[in-house]
């Protein structure tokens, strides 16, 4: 057994980060230029996280600002000679101003929460944003004006606000008052659905655009003339849609079924957004709507071959079977480190793919892994020397893949997708049959199903999420393509493990985790739940290792007479003869009926437990956790036939 905490101190690994920039840029017509802004000679956008500026047609592209924070959010004053932003100069998020031509930001807010540009009042005097500087709850924003003179921000008399777009005469505002919730759920139709008012400055009214019964998302309003324009999800993707302030009228201005319209502003009496990665300009004077090109060619750091290094970059990993060797993914490569003697050795030298998730196998021959080297992932099997082609076998599944996990005899493979479906493969036919799959989905890209192979590669043990949340644990018989039940449902069973014999198997399991699992709500955030460990017998015939024992006094026994020559000859003949029967034991009895009955909790208190393992016979490691989560962890081990449990080291991971 090897402690991770101890296997890497500093690993001299150096990889090229990045292949040409020319294998995913189009330096003609470029992707993933965002939030727009429009004037009358100009457009800005953001572009790799810096501010960038172009021509109206999207021609002459060149760069405002670099710097290692974040801008966002530019808006043209409106003369179209100064845009304000946002940006991270200092570590927050603060209002600046920059002319067109370009020059040294000029810095308006110095508040300690984030400040969000909104646009400029009709005058240009001043600059809106949106913060949470006076909100101390944090559930929404509030709308400040700042002069572009510098001075002491002014809050606007609307209670709550997001976005919004002054109308022309500067007596009204268009606003939406929360900020939306369809960023993290499409198509959300709750209680936070983003709704615009229409604020009057002189009494304080509001007028709310209509929207369907069942609820829609409308966003970015934009006050031009006599109508207010906005994006909505109100027929499906988010289009563009215009709201008449004197006949109250609705309009869909653009129908886009492919992707939705992500970021929409005005200017110049006409409207820019962002769809499909690309920007496109509205003109409502004759209904219509043009694609801009824009082409940068710009020194990306990001997209730059460098050179890398250092312990950040260890992912996954997995230990040889001798454990001469130990084998990770280190930032998209596979690499296998020495123990203590030898150079590390990359098996893959493909920066300009993704390879993750090794195993390695039993025999030691070959390492396991996956690769999107095709464009798809697929399963990548090497020789652990890296000599030779890989044998590559496309996976069964919804496109992701995790956890590879050998058999003991090197066969076989169990697998995840990001769908939380298990599969097993066998690695000379490539065939892959579906195992199981969670009945709920959990958080995460990716939930190992998989826990432990029989030693004769006959068995699988894992865990399937039920209705209830709680997960179950089964066994997979490989010959009869059957699963079966081990836990009733009833506790919340995870980590279970075979003992090296066949005799026995462990699980955690958990009474009290129901209102805990819940992880969709925050009725689990007072809460925490224990586990307990419990054992099965594989078989009908195996008496429980916690039955009742009786110290009982040897009795000596007389000596016999020796046996004759004769007698003895034929008692070797006949042991012999039994040795050369067909070895059963190679192979594990499991009988499945009854397993439920057969469960025995093992003598330890309950408690915050992961990661349960076995060792040698009758050897069960598993960590434990206090309640807090800033409290070390350390590494428990419990052995069987003295029935003691003793703490071994600190430790938050291992491999056995």
């Amino acid at each position: 057994m090897k402690r991770l905490v101890t296997l890497f101190i500093w690993l001299p690994v150096i990889l090229f980060a990045s292949t040409t920039v020319s294998s995913g840029i189009n330096t003609k017509d470029t992707r993933m230029l965002s939030q727009p802004a429009l004037s009358a000679n100009n457009i800005a956008f953001i572009y790799a996280e810096d501010l960038w500026i172009a021509n109206s047609d999207g021609s002459y592209p060149r760069r405002l600002t670099i710097d290692e924070g974040i801008e966002s959010y530019p808006v043209f004053s409106p003369d179209g000679k100064t845009i304000a932003f946002s940006a991270q100069y200092d570590g927050n998020t603060d209002v600046f101003l920059v002319p067109v031509e370009g020059g040294v930001p000029k810095r308006l807010t110095w508040h300690p929460g984030n400040d969000i540009v909104r646009g400029f009042s009709p005058d240009g005097a001043n600059v809106l944003f949106a913060s949470q500087r006076f909100v101390f709850s944090g559930a929404f924003l509030q709308f400040f004006l700042v002069p572009v003179t510098g001075g002491f921000p002014v809050q606007l008399s609307i209670p709550s606000g997001y976005t919004a777009s002054y109308s022309p005469d500067g007596k009204s505002m268009a606003y939406t008052p929360v900020a939306p919730a369809y960023q993290q759920w499409k198509n959300y139709r709750g209680g936070r659905i983003s709704k615009i008012w229409i604020y009057s400055f002189a009494d304080h009214s509001v007028v709310k655009i209509p929207q369907p019964k069942e609820g829609c998302n409308d966003a970015d309003p934009m006050w031009i003339e006599g109508k207010v324009y906005f994006i909505s999800d109100r027929n499906g993707e988010f289009n563009l849609f215009s709201y008449d302030l004197s006949t109250s009228e609705i309009r869909e201005l653009t129908s886009n079924k492919d992707f939705p319209i992500l970021k929409a502003t005005s200017g110049n009496g006409k409207i820019i957004f962002e769809q499909g990665g690309y920007l496109n300009i509205y003109n409502p004077a004759s209904n219509s709507t043009g694609r801009l090109t824009i082409g940068i060619a710009a020194d990306l750091l990001e997209l730059r071959p460098r050179f890398v290094q250092g312990n950040s970059y260890i992912r996954s990993l997995d230990i040889s079977p001798t454990g001469a060797r130990v084998v990770f993914d280190y930032r998209g490569d596979i690499i296998t480190l020495p123990a203590e003697k030898g150079d590390q050795r990359n098996l893959t030298l493909t920066p300009g793919n993704h390879e993750k998730y090794p195993s390695w196998s039993p025999d030691g021959k070959n390492i396991a892994y996956f690769s999107d080297a095709s464009g798809e992932y697929e399963l990548h099997i090497k020789s652990q020397d890296g000599k030779g082609e890989s044998k590559i076998i496309k996976p069964t599944g919804s496109g992701f893949y995790a956890f590879p996990e050998w058999s003991p005899d090197s066969k076989k493979l169990c697998y995840v997708d990001n769908a939380r479906n298990l599969y097993l493969l066998d690695t000379n036919t490539g065939l892959i049959k579906k195992i199981d799959s969670d009945a709920l989905y959990s958080p995460g890209a990716f939930r190992k199903l998989y826990s432990d192979w029989s030693s004769d590669s006959k068995w699988i043990l894992y865990t399937k999420v039920t209705e209830t949340y709680f997960k179950v644990v089964y066994l997979y018989s490989v010959d009869q393509q059957k699963s079966f039940p081990v836990s009733d449902g009833l506790s919340d069973a995870s980590d279970p493990a075979f003992d090296p014999k066949g005799e026995y198997l462990y699980f955690f399991a958990s009474t009290d985790a129901g209102p805990v699992v819940n992880w969709f709500d925050l009725s689990n955030k007072d809460m925490s739940l224990t586990n307990s460990l419990y054992l099965v017998t594989l078989r009908k015939d195996i008496i429980s290792p916690f039955a009742k024992e009786s110290d009982e006094e040897t009795v000596k026994t007389e000596k016999t007479e020796p046996e004759k020559p004769a007698e003895k000859k034929k008692k070797e003949t006949k042991e012999n003869t039994q040795a050369k029967a067909p070895e059963e034991s190679e192979f594990i009895k499991i009988d499945t009926d009854g397993l439920r009955d057969r469960i025995i909790h093992i003598p330890v208190s309950a408690g915050n437990y992961s990661s349960l393992g076995v060792g040698e016979t009758g050897e069960i490691f598993y960590i434990v956790r206090e309640s807090d989560p800033s409290s070390k962890a350390t590494l428990h081990k419990y052995n069987l036939k003295d029935r003691k449990d003793s703490e071994i080291m600190e430790a938050d991971k291992y491999l056995i």
